[in-house]
């Protein structure tokens, strides 16, 4: 079901999706992947400071954090009929502070779940599409780093308020929760 953040049926999200499809669920969930983390740029890697969070404003942005990322991932695949969620990692970040960092989970046949992360490829940076081994962005197994392992429906609700608040890139980054909320 398409919602307010995971918008697939608007006009422009559900044409991309439509430009996308066609072959198996694996060669289209690939092809939706490796669309948005070499299409749609991450905010930080070129500098941008106004937040998106709604699938359809990143598409028409071109831009996004990588939650924003993965709301768009997981609104051209829904599109398509494929199930995503929701994934999170706590990672220590170069500021010396935890930071929580989004990647999508795309259900693929027999396979089952897989996690996948939209997020960009940039130096020291590669992550790949390549069933059933996972490569995301980062390992999330530092000293204090957790990936939880979780699939969530809906992306973090405490994310999507910042990504609204109208804050710039730099000014929300203290805002972002630093953990997933348990229970």
């Amino acid at each position: 079901m398409s919602s307010e953040i995971i918008d697939f049926d608007d006009i422009d999200v559900a044409n991309r999706a439509k430009q996308l499809a066609g072959g198996t669920t694996l060669e289209v969930a690939q092809r939706c992947f490796e669309w948005v983390r070499d299409e749609i740029d991450h905010s930080n890697d070129i500098g941008a400071q106004q937040l998106t969070c709604n699938a359809s404003e990143v598409l028409r942005k071109g831009h996004g954090l990588c939650y924003a990322k993965s709301h768009l991932l997981a609104a051209l695949l829904r599109a398509n009929a494929i199930p995503t969620g929701f994934g999170y990692q706590r990672l220590y970040d170069d500021a010396g502070d935890y930071m929580l960092h989004g990647y999508n989970m795309i259900h693929i046949g027999e396979q089952g779940w897989y996690r996948v992360d939209a997020r960009g490829n940039k130096p020291g940076v590669d992550a790949q599409f390549m069933p059933p081994r996972e490569q995301l962005a980062w390992r999330g197994d530092g000293p204090g780093e957790c990936d939880y392992r979780i699939n969530l429906a809906e992306p973090l609700p405490q994310l999507v308020r910042v990504l609204h608040s109208g804050l710039t890139v730099a000014e929300a980054w203290s805002f972002f929760p630093k953990s997933v909320p348990m229970g």
